[in-house]
């Protein structure tokens, strides 16, 4: 099993920035893909990006294309989301996963979970 420690969370206005972290102890972490997800008040989580193994591949759902960049820092065992031009909406608790398999280009099937870091955005 991987351990993750999310950090990075806070309270910023519409249109800030803001930029999460995510340490990965335990098994090897530039094998897995990893992703984050977002959990609303009353809505269910859902993934809002995804960074493959080898970090050559990344997804984004299309509420925060071209405003959130994942990235990955194997040496650092550490994986981040870079959230820029932030809405109201995007308020939520977020979480760090990585994926159960390893070598895989998508985190289709999570086998850790971090414990969340709260992201507010006023307007």
């Amino acid at each position: 099993q991987v351990q993750l420690v999310e950090s990075g969370g806070g309270l910023v206005q519409a249109g800030g920035s803001l930029r999460l972290s995510c340490a990965a102890s335990g098994r090897t972490f530039s094998s897995y893909a990893m992703g984050w997800f977002r959990q609303a008040p009353g809505k269910e989580r859902e993934i809002v990006a995804a960074v493959s193994w080898s970090g050559g591949s990344t997804y984004y759902a299309e509420s925060v294309k071209g405003r959130f960049t994942i990235s990955r820092d194997n040496a650092k065992n550490t994986v981040y989301l870079q959230m820029n031009n932030l809405k109201p909406e995007d308020t939520a608790v977020y979480y760090c996963a990585a994926d159960r398999d390893q070598y895989r280009n998508y985190p289709s099937k999570i086998g850790s979970w971090g414990q969340g870091t709260q992201v507010t955005v006023s307007s």
